[in-house]
């Protein structure tokens, strides 16, 4: 019995250290942009359900409110729009924040005086737009987009665990057609943060993945704990994996 099981500890072993862990290519970094090379701008952002607008403007009551919080918010509805009392619906689902003013001042330029090239002004609270870090970290999920989001930030905010294999973690741009293939390189976030090296210190866009595997032993470890722990009875296999307990 116990050569069966050594048996088949080796075969995960085996299987593990063949299948190949990484499928990364370091020339899809040429997709990526880097923040120091990129101006964005909130006019660039398309609104979704279910972001947040604040509409402003100082010649109509309606969207002046107070000093302390001036303008009108209003949450975008999953059919895209949102509503103003003096104008009834609005559809601003894929459109940017100024196209959004724009159509709120020209409906109420029939009802109100408005002067100056932008009487209305549409700002934006993002809550439709993700990011993802997934794998060895403490704090994995979906992180919200802002547009300035770095590979160093996205990493250091989620916090790779122990077990996390910092020189090879992999940032993948999803396709955006069954045509097309995702982009996919390798991060060493162990030189980022002790040597300041940040070649690879990509700006994020909404969708992309960072995922942070495990190391060789690590991935071993986990990989006998899950396929041959039911076997062991009585926490035998949780001996096996933490002989020091």
């Amino acid at each position: 019995m116990k050569f069966d099981r050594l048996g088949l500890v080796l075969c995960v072993v085996s299987s593990v250290l063949m299948s190949g862990c990484f499928s990364s290519r370091p020339e899809d970094i040429q997709a990526f942009q880097f923040p120091n090379e990129t101006q964005v701008t909130t006019d660039e952002y398309i609104l979704q359900p279910p972001d947040s607008v604040t509409i402003i403007s100082t010649k109509i009551p309606l969207l002046r409110g107070a000093e302390t919080s001036p303008g009108l918010t209003q949450v975008i509805k999953p059919d895209g729009t949102i509503s103003l009392e003096d104008i009834g619906q609005i559809p601003v689902a894929g459109k940017t924040p100024r196209q959004v003013a724009e159509i709120i001042a020209q409906k109420l330029s029939a009802l109100y005086k408005l002067a100056g090239d932008y009487p209305v002004d549409v700002q934006v609270i993002n809550r439709s737009k993700f990011y993802y870090v997934i794998g060895q970290v403490e704090r994995p999920g979906a992180y919200v987009y802002t547009g300035r989001d770095s590979a160093l930030q996205a990493i250091a905010k989620s916090v790779p665990t122990n077990l996390a294999w910092k020189e090879r973690i992999q940032v993948i741009r999803p396709a955006q057609a069954p045509s097309e293939r995702s982009m996919v390189f390798n991060l060493n976030f162990k030189k980022m943060a002790e040597q300041g090296r940040m070649e690879q210190n990509v700006l994020l866009e909404a969708g992309d993945v960072i995922y942070v595997p495990p190391t060789i032993l690590a991935s071993l470890g986990l990989t006998i704990q899950e396929i041959v722990g039911p076997i062991f009875s009585g926490g035998s296999a949780y001996r096996i994996l933490n002989p020091s307990n």
